[in-house]
């Protein structure tokens, strides 16, 4: 290659990005703003910082980032290298000693002879040269961010990312939960009063699947939400993120039926079972079209995890539901990936651009340096002529496939199970279903390497 690839920013997805591309003979120019600019978030000056959190989340290979992270070492990730080398005790979750972690990677690309180091803002990435990887994080520079907004459009870029929780449809209790959209419940005239209950109980023909509420379970569950712990927010998240969208914990705290006039409201349904309105109705939304996960809608929230999985199970019908995505709220900027990019993170209409990071839709650490890896075997595929797809039965080829989908409702997405190509029959034991999952995974990245990459 005579011009080198511009990948711009060096954090987590820009780092592996780079990494990969030049450990395999391609020459890349690195851009990054640190030191002389940083976000209100930043603190370091070293490459890939974590900023908020040091876990990486669960080692272990039934869970999805667990499996994630085991295609990436597979493929040879640099970030899973350094992770390993700044390893802290953590139980079954790889926890690491965040200054060690980023100064490893920070000093493998500053040592890797195919990588020029440019130390500066890049404001318009139509004044490069070349193919371009825009890997510059959820923070992203103001000056840039208006310029892709000319470029891709205004409506296609966001600012922030309040995402409510996902749930699979397995783990729901479908002895509770009834079908519905809101006022289209009405008993057709042909129908009994049983043929009636048994079509809203078994039968998906509307948008939502809602669970129903009686006084004293909602009352229990406003005073467990409001009550429950959240993560800290920067005072600058608080100002853009609560202008735009409130969490669902903050909506509770004004009064004990503030919800049931708002995301809760069960006016316009009928509960089957007891053939009357429900005194609160929860509302899920398919997430995928099989059907596989559900959106609880309106419960954008910043809870902590565990927090989460406490309250929210305390909801008739998701007393043993499985988190696939927890809900989120931070400054975030991201692209509608499902309408912009294909299935290796290019740029639809302009093919010399590739979006790596949580600016591309993928949510978290993990999925941000998995992103950049993606990109970097993408770019070498196409150097040879070639066009590279990632196995669907691969959690990878997963993420690439949900960036890539058109969704109404697209939101930047986690690793996890919900996403991943199903099994051909139903598994009840979620642990063997995720064992499973997980070695066909693993063999096909193992093959996919095999027969692409090698």
């Amino acid at each position: 290659m005579e011009n080198k690839i511009n990948i711009i920013g060096a954090g987590l997805a820009g780092c592996e990005c780079a990494y990969i591309l030049a450990s395999r003979g391609v020459k890349v120019r690195l851009y990054e703003m640190k030191p002389t600019y940083k976000s209100e978030a930043h603190k370091s000056n070293d490459f890939a910082e974590l900023v908020c959190s040091n876990s990486l989340k669960s080692e272990l290979l039934t869970n999805a980032c667990g499996l994630l992270k085991k295609e990436m070492e597979i493929l040879g990730s640099l970030f899973i290298e350094a992770a390993y080398k700044a390893k802290v005790p953590a139980g079954q979750a790889l926890a690491v000693n965040r200054e060690i972690f980023s100064k490893y990677i920070t000093d493998k690309i500053k040592e890797n002879k195919n990588i020029e180091i440019v130390y500066e803002k890049v404001e318009n990435i139509d004044e490069l040269e070349g193919i371009k990887v825009v890997a510059t994080g959820p923070l992203t520079d103001n000056i840039l961010m208006n310029n892709l907004k000319n470029k891709i459009g205004q409506q296609d870029l966001y600012f922030y990312d309040a995402a409510a929780p996902i749930v699979a449809r397995d783990s729901i209790n479908l002895n509770i939960a009834y079908w519905g959209d809101r006022y289209e419940q009405e008993r057709k005239k042909e129908e009994s009063i049983e043929e009636w209950k048994q079509r809203l109980l078994t039968m998906p023909e509307a948008d939502y699947l809602n669970l129903p509420m009686n006084k004293e379970e909602y009352e229990t569950f406003c005073k467990e939400l409001v009550n429950a712990e959240v993560v800290t927010l920067h005072d600058f998240e608080k100002r853009e993120i609560f202008e735009g969208c409130m969490p669902i914990e903050v909506m509770a705290k004004r009064g004990i039926d503030t919800l049931r006039f708002g995301p809760l409201k069960p006016v316009g349904f009928t509960d089957p079972r007891t053939g009357s309105r429900p005194y609160a109705n929860v509302q899920l939304r398919m997430e995928n079209k099989e059907g596989e996960s559900f959106n609880l809608v309106g419960f954008q929230t910043n809870l902590k995890f565990g927090e989460q999985k406490r309250v929210f199970s305390m909801i008739p019908g998701l007393e043993n539901a499985v988190f696939e995505r927890y809900g989120v709220m931070h400054k975030n900027t991201y692209i509608n990936g499902g309408k912009l990019l294909d299935n290796n993170f290019c740029l639809k209409q302009d093919n010399s651009v590739y979006f790596a990071g949580q600016i591309s839709g993928v949510e978290g650490y993990v999925e941000s340096a998995a992103s950049g890896m993606m990109v970097a075997y993408s770019i070498l595929s196409r150097l040879k002529g070639k066009k590279i797809l990632f196995p669907e039965d691969t959690m990878l080829g997963s993420l690439a496939k949900y960036v890539s989908t058109e969704n109404k409702n697209y939101q930047p997405m986690n690793a996890n199970f919900g996403i991943l190509k199903p099994l051909d029959k139903k598994i009840r034991d979620k642990k063997q279903k995720y064992t499973i999952l997980a070695n066909i995974s693993i063999e096909s990245i193992k093959r996919f390497k095999e027969e692409y990459l090698n």
